[in-house]
């Protein structure tokens, strides 16, 4: 009898396509497979990981759920899971809307979910269960890692903000720490698996150390990640600008293989609208950490998520914020229209704005971070930089190809295949020649390939087809969880 196989589809942010993986591990410790790519609904199992945060996110869910209902009827024993922050908010009436679903779990019970299955498997009847705290830290179970040389690690879940646009906090609960000793075992589990790269995680991950009660807890962390040999490369995300204080900065600057990188949400250039959206912290004090930023470490790339048209806000508003995206002078910025989104303070506000107006802001502010995005990329032609390789191949023009990776400060860089072999995880040496708003290219020969431990891992993975399955999953289940590294999207902040 062949083992049945599974999908896991993942919508939101990065702490969810990092449960995602978890989610994966779990199955494949219950004996599941994997299902081919482009299944598209072709397996025994498949499951929606939800958020809550994007607009439409109900829309969507249901309406992927309407197009495997024939699939299902046609297919006894196929199995439909829901879980994520959409289930734990909505947990009362998925089963209603969609009866086809077999089990609906939230937030902090994913561990639950094989179990889950085999009840409604056994009873033939859905199981709803939505545990309202966290039952165990989520890196305590087992991972399927996506990327041989990337990886998320988490370091806390939930947040104890109250941004009046957001739900999260509602949905994922109050703050929770990870020891650090349990954080940098982690980091050298996947650092022996060929990790060179890792990602901390949290919902406001600057503000670790406020469930411990050590207030310089992230930036020891961030100097404790300097100390393992063989990580090359540590980012964080997202950190908030209220938790930012100076001895994050310091330790970003003085720990080498911290990368010149940060990804810090300003949402609003607005003291007004700021203070509206319950974001502690104004336009002096957010410009005043970019400064600080970029006179400890000058090569930063900094981008940042933006709210517009947020209930209330006036021309004189929306012109602050312009303010702030020429003088913060972005690397980039991911720029959201704002939305009502139900069980949010800011949905019930005085102000909602016409989408005719929220459009016409959301084109001027993009072609201005666009511009400038452009501008502070051509300061990057000429320089010298190290290039890890990204996984496949990037861009081909004619008849040159061209290969993608990730420079130092994740700005996204295209460069000429060189005549040695390179593989994801290989670190390259490339001279910038041209720059376009959203990339860099290097068309030049190459000054150098550096082949590394990660690049072994991916070719090992990927040379054993038969043992791919087992290569992915660590060896130790109290360890999570290593992860590609998508565009940063600012986590629950986005909109």
């Amino acid at each position: 009898m062949s083992a049945k196989t599974y999908e896991v589809r993942t919508y939101g942010c990065q702490m969810n396509v990092h449960d995602s993986e978890r989610l994966s591990g779990l199955l494949e410790g219950a004996g599941y497979v994997r299902a081919p790519e482009g299944a598209d609904g072709d397996a025994d199992v498949v499951v929606f990981n939800t958020c809550a945060v994007r607009e439409n996110a109900d829309n969507k869910l249901y309406g992927n759920l309407g197009r495997l209902a024939p699939m299902k009827t046609k297919r006894p024993g196929m199995q439909i899971a829901v879980g994520g922050c959409l289930a734990q908010k909505d947990r009362d009436t998925i089963v209603q809307r969609a009866p086809w679903v077999d089990v609906v779990f939230g937030t902090h019970n994913i561990g639950k979910l094989p179990v889950l299955l085999e009840r409604a498997r056994i009873q033939e009847e859905a199981q709803v269960e939505i545990a309202e705290s966290l039952e165990a830290f989520p890196s305590t179970l087992p991972t399927r890692r996506e990327s041989a040389y990337a990886a998320w690690v988490s370091i806390s879940v939930g947040c104890n903000n109250t941004c009046t646009f957001c739900i999260v906090p509602a949905l994922r609960g109050k703050e929770k720490d990870r020891r650090p000793g349990d954080i940098l075992a982690e980091i050298e589990a996947l650092v022996g698996e060929g990790v060179s790269e890792i990602t901390l995680l949290g919902q406001n991950v600057n503000a670790y150390g406020s469930d411990i009660g050590d207030r310089e807890a992230f930036s020891k962390l961030l100097r404790a990640c300097g100390n393992i040999e063989g990580l090359e490369r540590v980012r964080f995300t997202s950190p908030h600008p209220r938790d930012f204080t100076d001895d994050v900065i310091a330790a970003m600057a003085e720990t080498p293989n911290v990368m010149p990188q940060l990804h810090m949400p300003l949402q609003s250039g607005s003291d007004t609208v700021l203070k509206a959206m319950r974001r502690s912290y104004r336009q002096e004090r957010f410009l005043g950490i970019i400064e600080k930023v970029r006179a400890a470490i000058p090569h930063a790339a900094i981008s940042t998520d933006i709210i517009v048209g947020f209930p209330g806000e006036t021309e004189e508003d929306f012109e602050q914020t312009m303010h702030t995206v020429r003088e913060a002078r972005f690397a980039n910025a991911f720029t959201f229209q704002y939305s009502k989104r139900p069980g949010t303070p800011a949905a019930t506000m005085d102000g909602q704005i016409s989408k005719d107006v929220v459009q016409d802001r959301y084109m001027r502010l993009s072609a201005l971070q666009e511009e400038i995005s452009w501008e502070e990329n051509k300061k990057q032609v000429g320089r010298v930089l190290d290039v890890m390789v990204a996984e496949g191949e990037g861009r081909k023009d004619g008849s040159t190809q061209r290969l993608s990776g990730r420079a130092p400060d994740n700005r996204l860089v295209h460069f000429t295949k060189p005549d040695q072999e390179v593989r994801p995880g290989d670190v390259v040496t490339v001279e910038i020649t041209y720059a376009a708003p959203h990339h860099l290219l290097a068309e030049g020969p190459t000054t150098s390939v550096r082949r590394t431990r990660s690049g072994d891992a991916w070719e090992k993975r990927n040379a054993a087809p038969a043992e791919k399955s087992a290569g992915v999953m660590l060896g130790l289940p109290s360890i999570g969880a290593p992860a590609p590294l998508p565009e940063p999207t600012g986590g629950c902040s986005v909109l």
